[in-house]
């Protein structure tokens, strides 16, 4: 079993910057790809970002890339997700999921989430 906690939401101004952390427990491998996702209100869950099973390469959904950045330290079993350039619209809980093997943009392929970590994006 895997369990993850996210952390590091908070309240941010329009062109502010977050950093959101993911810590992995239970099974803590690496073989488990992870992922940010969030889920604004009323809007179904949507993909941000993601590792590949093997961290070394990552993806981004278009709305957040070139601002948002992953990274991880497996020492610490923790991925990092770097919200920049905040903008109202990032506004959400943001979620952190992992699952065994190759990555996924679909919120069905993983088996395991985070409670989630809201982010509010003033303007």
């Amino acid at each position: 079993q895997v369990q993850l906690e996210e952390s590091g939401g908070g309240l941010a101004q329009a062109g502010g910057s977050l950093t959101l952390s993911c810590v992995q427990s239970g099974r803590t491998d690496t073989l488990y790809s992870k992922a940010w996702f969030r889920q604004a209100p009323g809007k179904e869950r949507e993909f941000v970002a993601a590792f590949s099973w093997k961290g070394d390469s990552t993806y981004y959904a278009n709305s957040v890339k070139g601002r948002f950045t992953l990274s991880r330290d497996n020492a610490k079993n923790t991925v990092y997700l770097q919200l920049n350039t905040l903008q109202p619209e990032d506004t959400a809980i943001y979620y952190c999921a992992a699952r065994f093997g190759k990555h996924s943009q679909s919120t069905g392929a993983y088996e395991f989430w985070g409670q989630g970590t809201q982010v509010t994006v003033s303007s």
